[in-house]
C-alpha cells in the first residue's frame, strides 16, 4: 500500500513536470499557481457566498498550471505532450466538445468518490485565430467546484469545466 501511495504521488508531480518545457517561451503565454500561493489566497476574508465557495476551493488546490498560444506549432507541441500525457498518466476522458473549429478535450484522475478529481487536464485546441490552451491542475477537489475557480481567475474554458461538473 505504501509502494502504491508513493508511485502515485511520483506520477502526480510529473504531471506538472512534463508541461515545464512551455513555460518561459516567447510565443507561449503561461500562469502557473503553486500550492503556497493557493494557500496564501485561501486566508484571505470573504463575506460573500461565492468568495467563500471559491476560497474553500483554494484550499485543496496543489498546482494550477495553464499554457496558452497562437503559434501553430506550439500548438501541435502542446496537443502530442498533452495526448502523450493522457495515455501515460492512465487519465479518463471526462468529456469532449468540437464545435466551429474549437476541440475542447477534459480528462480527469478520479478520487475517492465519482466526482471527486486528483488530477484534471483540460486542452483546448484552437483553430484560426483562436489560442490552443492547455491546464494542468492537481488537488484534491470536487467537479462541481470548478466552475468558481475558473470564474474568479478568469480563467480559459470555464463554460466547458462548467459543463462538465454538471454532468
Amino acid at each position: 500500500m505504501t509502494v502504491l501511495a508513493m508511485l502515485l504521488v511520483v506520477q502526480l508531480a510529473s504531471a506538472q513536470a512534463v508541461f515545464d518545457k512551455f513555460d518561459n517561451q516567447d510565443d507561449i503565454r503561461a500562469v502557473i499557481v503553486n500550492k503556497k500561493m493557493f494557500s496564501m489566497m485561501a486566508k484571505m476574508e470573504v463575506k460573500d457566498k461565492d468568495g467563500q465557495q471559491f476560497l474553500a476551493l483554494v484550499k485543496k488546490l496543489d498546482n494550477l498550471k495553464v499554457f496558452m498560444t497562437a503559434n501553430d506549432k506550439r500548438s501541435t507541441e502542446m496537443k502530442n505532450e498533452a495526448m502523450k500525457y493522457v495515455k501515460t498518466a492512465g487519465l479518463d476522458e471526462l468529456m469532449r466538445v468540437t464545435e466551429k473549429g474549437k476541440s475542447v478535450r477534459i480528462y480527469v484522475r478520479s478520487g475517492a468518490t465519482e466526482s471527486q478529481v486528483k488530477e484534471l487536464l483540460m486542452f483546448i485546441e484552437g483553430s484560426g485565430k483562436d489560442e490552443t490552451v492547455l491546464m494542468s491542475l492537481t488537488g484534491n477537489f470536487d467537479l462541481d467546484e470548478l466552475s468558481a475557480l475558473t470564474e474568479k481567475m478568469n480563467l480559459p474554458g470555464g463554460a466547458e469545466l462548467k459543463k462538465a461538473g454538471k454532468k
